[in-house]
């Protein structure tokens, strides 16, 4: 944890008036370091974009807010304020076009450098939508694959419930000061994240809710995660900032189509239309994702909880630590797992589902494996999605 006096200098950027995500890049990308913002002078600042009344409150440092975000910290040993020179700063989430300045973190900071999909949709979601959004973070929490959203009613709060019940990780990003809840509804789901998980904000405490907030609230869902899967959204739901967001952030993006008549799939449709995956099962998303994930997650599933022993430790799974030469959780592997699965496969198409049933290896090891034969030149997809081998001599 930082100490108070090196936040000091962040926390007075992050509580200037008008010094949105947009002017905090031009300022780093013509000053270089916070130090270099703050010592700059108003004629310099004005040069790199800022408007006048932005440099005048630079200049009131608001040492009364600072105070109270410190003394928050400070409070109780589960909270976090991060700097994004910090080496705690999740390395997805720096690499977007205007991540935080900081984040203030409730719950185990840790699980911010875990690998992450988002799930969002609709705050008044149907039944399946419900139910799928649940299913699916159970099944990717299982996997080893931490569930981010965003805390709301509907989609959002299926979503961390999914994941908690596999006994995951699951990340709220709220657009709040971390020192109240919302929607209010949802404060045993919080207190359940924080203390399993974290809760995280760019926004500092005291913040009430407001409609523009949202927005910048899901660009660090969607920078956070390798892809998001809207599960249902209409046309004109927030929840499209998101998907908009990750494309962006050249992040993918995942949806679920409905039925043609209910104007909560249209959104997900319009999503599919411009080149979104579409997704019925978890194998649609890990077969995009496998390449990306840390080797770390390329265990086997069980379609109970994983039990609380046998959860992945955070130290395995986090992208900001070496991972070289530690164990991974799996089931037993053939000595030749590529031969294994050539054998498995046969002169015979096989689905990916199926090479995993009896290969029995994880979906996303066979994921890779077949990326990697497929490469090799010794099996093929064809059309329908099933595999092949190639026999010698043939092209």
């Amino acid at each position: 944890m930082a100490g108070d006096s090196t936040l000091h200098p962040w926390l007075t950027l992050v509580h200037a008036k008008g010094l949105g995500p947009g002017l905090l890049r031009r300022l780093l990308e013509g000053l270089g370091t916070i130090d270099a913002i703050l010592g700059a002078s108003d004629s310099k600042l004005k040069q790199c974009g800022l408007p006048e009344k932005v440099v005048a409150s630079m200049r009131r440092v608001d040492e009364a807010a600072i105070q109270t975000d410190l003394d928050w910290m400070n409070d109780a040993e589960d909270r976090t304020i991060i700097t994004r020179d910090s080496d705690r700063y999740p390395i997805r989430l720096k690499e977007i076009a205007d991540p935080p300045l900081v984040l203030y973190v409730r719950g185990d900071a840790d699980v911010l450098s875990t690998p992450q999909l988002a799930i969002v949709g609709s705050r008044k979601p149907s039944h399946s939508a419900e139910s799928h959004a649940f299913e699916f973070a159970h099944k990717l929490a299982n996997y080893g694959i931490t569930i981010t959203s965003g805390m709301a009613l509907g989609v959002d709060g299926c979503a961390h419930r999914g994941a908690l019940a596999a006994d995951g990780y699951t990340i709220a990003v709220t657009a709040t000061g971390l020192d109240r809840v919302y929607p209010a509804k949802h404060q045993q789901l919080a207190q359940e994240i924080a203390s399993r998980s974290a809760i995280i904000s760019e926004f500092p405490i005291g913040t009430n809710p407001h409609a523009s907030f949202f927005p910048r609230r899901n660009r660090i869902i969607s920078g956070l995660c390798y892809g998001t899967l809207v599960v249902e959204a209409t046309l004109k739901s927030g929840t499209l900032t998101t998907a908009a967001h990750a494309t962006s952030q050249a992040r993918e993006v995942f949806a679920i189509p409905g039925n043609i008549d209910n104007p909560q799939s249209r959104g997900c449709h319009a999503l599919l239309k411009n080149g979104a995956t579409l997704v019925e099962e978890v194998a649609d998303i890990l077969e995009v994702i496998a390449p990306l994930l840390p080797q770390e997650i390329q265990f086997a599933p069980s379609d109970e909880p994983v039990s609380k022993s046998s959860k992945p430790p955070l130290d395995r799974l986090t992208q900001n630590q070496s991972t070289q030469n530690q164990p991974t959780r799996n089931l037993p592997v053939p000595d030749h797992p590529i031969r294994s699965l050539l054998d498995v496969l046969g002169h015979d198409s096989m689905s990916l589902d199926e090479l995993v049933t009896r290969s029995g290896l994880g979906i996303v090891t066979v994921t890779q494996m077949t990326l990697d034969l497929e490469l090799e030149g010794q099996i093929k997809k064809i059309p329908g999605g099933n595999f092949v081998r190639i026999s010698s001599g043939t092209t």
